[in-house]
């Protein structure tokens, strides 16, 4: 019991990062997993509120999360949903026990979803080689085609969720015909890749991970990014902003990442805030 409570002891709980300075100009954070957070969802918006994050779009990663998202998103009027299968998750669903039949019925479960009114992204999908071999690679890229075909259909933006796999997301967008609205969400791309977001019209959406030290290459490819195509997310409880890296994130620290966009591209916060909230109610239709 002695050592025990000497471990207990031992660890110490993360402090919450302390909120940031309100923005004037109200923005969305275009990507957030309130489902990963620890706060309920209305300390969630009420914390996020008060500094001037007034919209939220929530994320499923898998069936359970999206339809969560939803229902979420049908009981607040701050809060809209995306719905999808991450691409770590359509692996693990075709090479498991019930295979391609399970991959399909989950997707047809997304799909449902999607048609939802309080849904106005399908994602994230997209491709993830970090954590996925050559072995689950046909999986992701089929749920991919997929997510594609019905953010077309039902006329939703597609969210992109992009690691390691730049080359085969642009292609299979080429191939398939991407929807009319694309946002790469947690952009990880290049300057040039940028370049090739901006002229395909693509959105990007820039996190906290913007702010890290070993990120210039990040910053590069924020700085020749047009400003009518870009997008501010938390990805929380990830990507948590400098200085604060390391703690939990979540949405009321946006305007850390905000701030710090706004220095790299020569421009002040309220004019970047204007057009990200411009952006992502073009994105989504929010």
């Amino acid at each position: 019991m002695e050592k025990s409570a000497k471990s207990a002891k031992a660890v110490k709980p993360v402090k919450p990062a302390p909120p940031p300075v309100p923005l004037n100009v109200p923005v969305a954070d275009s990507h957030t997993h309130i489902d990963m957070q620890d706060a309920g969802v209305e300390e969630t918006l009420a914390a996020a509120a008060a500094v001037g994050v007034t919209t939220l779009i929530q994320v499923g990663c898998d069936l359970d999360r999206s339809r969560w998202s939803a229902r979420i998103a049908a009981e607040h009027d701050a809060v809209w949903a995306a719905v999808a299968l991450h691409p770590n998750e359509a692996p693990r669903l075709a090479l498991g026990e019930g295979g391609w039949k399970a991959l399909d019925a989950a997707l047809d479960g997304i799909a449902e979803l999607a048609a939802r009114p309080e849904v106005l992204g399908v994602g994230e999908t997209g491709l993830d080689y970090y954590r996925t071999g050559p072995e689950g690679r046909q999986a992701q890229q089929y749920s991919f085609r997929r997510h594609i075909e019905l953010a077309k259909r039902l006329d939703k933006a597609l969210v992109i969720h992009d690691r390691e796999a730049h080359e085969d997301v642009l292609r299979v967008l080429d191939e398939e015909g991407a929807p009319e609205r694309t946002v790469f969400h947690c952009f990880s791309g290049d300057a040039a890749m940028a370049e090739v977001c901006a002229e395909k019209g693509y959105f990007m959406s820039f996190a906290g991970n913007v702010t890290f030290k070993n990120a210039q290459p990040l910053r590069d490819a924020l700085a020749v990014a047009p400003p009518e195509l870009l997008l501010v997310e938390t990805d929380a409880p990830f990507l948590t902003p400098a200085p604060y890296r390391g703690r939990p994130n979540a949405p009321y620290l946006i305007p850390y990442t905000l701030r710090a966009m706004a220095e790299v591209k020569g421009m002040t916060e309220d004019a970047l805030a204007e057009h990200t909230a411009a952006n992502t109610a073009r994105a989504f239709g929010c």
